[in-house]
């Protein structure tokens, strides 16, 4: 498979830049600048390397640096931002502060060689979206300028000789109008690639591997009827079949009616081999009098792994236990030396101690798109991949503070309703995740009459393509007034319905 390294110096863009490349049908692997050599990286084959940009500013000595050595592997290189300064610093240019011309947000950019193959097709004077405060203010000796912009000298520069690029404008970003094509350009007029990655090799790839890999091995998979579950159970099935056993946790903290859903979709459609585990109330003894998200998500990760653990020993020895892991899952759990945001339970909460060989995580470098493809690709049917998205702590992360039964049959009760209304307005294609949650306030309200006191339920929905960025939903004031009006009249102990327009960032998605 042909690949493009990703080479990390911590940029906010670096997944976006990942995305775009994908979107070019060739697959994108990004690494921490510090986490590989330049000797790895020539024998791991890489058909192109891209530096990201970056916060520092790379004449400091304490910001992060990458051996020369990297610019004479022969391997194409296209540097972004703080990576075309980079590229420009390692080879002898110089870099200086921008100082009060400092350009952020669209500016116009003007093509100053029409006959380079990275602007191939690209106009002599476009839009593109700037964010620096240091520019490449000498060029490296056998380097020209390919771009300008009136404020910057060199917006683009390559020694054409060794395949060697950097632009200072960001091309992963939308606003830069010709930034796809420019992407395209490198991969595949200066890579040479020819565009393998498709949901159609990484099935054909993925089966072949996991054929061979576990052949003849006992093999658990955790599923919990959500999409990546779902598509790593049929991709695993399909490779060893019935030595596949899926095992279905009903923690308690699902939504309405969904573990019989599960139980029907999974044992009768694909005939995979199901155990369900009835756990509510071995969970909720575990959460008992816990508020704090990062615990329950550790406490709830935790107790899945015994809960696997216990079917294991039940059925024999068991080798291998099988995650619906995402890519967006790990970044936000932590990466390197990413930030966490949040530990989902299937990362960031697993225990340090396990009674397992081995941990797979087949759709781990796939973000949720490219989930969904490789799920139609293998026969899924549509309704089920396009299914709402659930996160595997379930209700436990919609219900804000401590959890009990009576709080998530509450939630279970407004969510449902909620639903219900988003596809009576045949609106569940137009938001990509939509839900309730339980806030931990309660509020005066009236009725007949009478006073009460009741919860407050917020509404969520969202639009995005990736789950790493997401917009708030605007939906129609009808739908959301019709919502309200059934769950204040009929989920007792709701006195009040807000609607949640956050996009993410600054919040995240789940409110937990």
């Amino acid at each position: 498979m042909e690949k493009i390294l990703v080479l990390d110096f911590g940029g906010q863009y670096n997944q976006l830049i990942a995305r775009r490349v994908r979107d070019q049908h060739v697959f994108a692997e990004i690494l921490p600048y510090n986490r590989i050599t330049p000797q790895e990286i020539l024998a791991a084959g890489y058909a192109g390397i891209i530096f990201t940009g970056g916060p520092n500013s790379v004449y400091d000595e304490a910001s992060p640096h990458y051996p020369k050595e990297v610019l004479s592997l022969g391997i194409p290189v296209l540097g972004i931002c703080y990576g075309c300064q980079l590229i420009a610093y390692m080879d002898g240019g110089e870099i200086r502060s921008a100082g009060e011309i400092s350009e952020y947000g669209k500016v116009e950019h003007t093509v100053v060689d029409r006959d380079d193959p990275l602007f191939k097709g690209v106009p002599e004077r476009d839009i593109c979206w700037m964010s620096h405060t240091d520019y490449v203010s000498e060029l490296p000796p056998g380097y020209e300028a390919i771009g300008v912009t009136e404020n910057c000298p060199c917006a683009a520069m390559c020694d054409r000789s060794r395949k060697i690029y950097g632009v200072q404008f960001h091309p992963e970003v939308t606003h830069t109008r010709f930034g796809a094509a420019l992407l395209h350009n490198f991969l595949y007029d200066i890579c040479g690639v020819s565009g393998d990655w498709t949901s159609g090799s990484f099935v054909e790839n993925s089966v072949a591997y996991y054929r061979d890999k576990y052949k003849g091995k006992k093999v658990l998979l955790a599923l919990s009827g959500g999409v990546d579950s779902s598509v790593a159970a049929v991709l695993m099935h399909r490779a060893i079949g019935d030595d596949l056993t899926c095992v279905f946790v009903d923690h308690g903290l699902l939504r309405k009616d969904e573990g019989d859903i599960v139980e029907r979709t999974f044992k009768g459609r694909f005939g995979l081999n199901m155990i369900r585990v009835n756990a509510a109330d071995r969970f909720l003894a575990r959460l008992a009098g816990v508020t704090e998200p990062e615990r329950k998500r550790k406490i709830i990760g935790e107790e899945f792994i015994r809960v696997f653990e216990d079917v294991a020993r039940q059925i024999g020895k068991v080798n291998v236990l099988v995650q619906g892991t995402i890519y967006p899952d790990v970044i936000e759990s932590g990466a390197g030396d990413a930030a966490t945001i949040k530990s989902h339970h299937n990362v960031g909460g697993l225990p340090s101690v396990i009674d397992f060989d081995e941990i797979a995580e087949p759709l781990r470098n796939l973000f949720k798109d490219e989930v969904r493809r490789v799920g139609l690709e293998l026969g899924i049917p549509y309704e089920l991949v396009w299914r709402q998205p659930f996160p595997g702590p379930g209700l436990a992360i919609r219900v804000i503070g401590e959890i009990t039964a009576e709080k998530l049959d509450l939630l279970r009760d407004a969510d449902a309703i909620f639903r219900e209304e988003i596809a009576r307005a045949g609106l569940e294609r137009d938001t990509n995740q939509y839900f309730a949650v339980l806030t931990d306030t309660r509020t005066v309200g009236v009725m007949g009459d009478a006073r009460t006191y009741g919860y407050t339920v917020a509404l969520r929905a969202v639009s995005t393509d990736d789950f790493m960025t997401a917009d708030w939903t605007r939906l129609p004031y009808e739908l959301l007034a019709r919502a309200s009006a059934r769950i204040t009249n009929e989920v007792k102990g709701v006195s009040r319905v807000v609607y949640d327009v956050t996009s993410k960032p600054p919040a995240t998605v789940e409110w937990e």
